[in-house]
């Protein structure tokens, strides 16, 4: 629905609308939180590649961290030359996002992303 300028008061320089937003039903089956996290990485820097984004030392250290924790509940060894920017760089290549950029990719391939660090035992948290 549109909302003209003449209807407020001072009038503004440009029209409104009015948008309706409703929520998925039902929501996705996914921890929010490691979602927020994900997507956080992801739009730090919108305009890079993914590829880039994620070879960040902070993103990796961050990345590490995590994988090596949950390897240890899970009582997983982890290989002496083990390296998260190589771990990464394959799954971001896998899974075809390596060139995209943030502002190029909707929901699904946000999805279709951690999907795929998932499968990896690879967790944002």
């Amino acid at each position: 629905m549109k909302v003209k300028r003449t209807e407020f008061r001072p009038p503004p320089k440009v029209d409104s609308a009015v948008v309706r937003i409703a929520p998925r039903n039902p929501p996705p089956q996914i921890n929010f939180q490691e979602w927020d996290s994900l997507l956080r990485i992801i739009f730090l820097r919108k305009n890079k590649t993914l590829l880039s984004l994620f070879k960040n030392n902070q993103v990796c250290d961050s990345l590490e961290k995590s994988y090596k924790a949950l390897c240890s509940i899970k009582n997983k060894e982890i290989e002496s030359s083990f390296s998260m920017k190589d771990k990464v760089e394959h799954i971001i290549t896998e899974s075809g996002f390596a060139l995209k950029r943030a502002r190029q990719m909707d929901m699904e391939d946000f999805l279709s992303l951690l999907l795929a660090f998932n499968k990896e035992d690879i967790h944002f948290i």
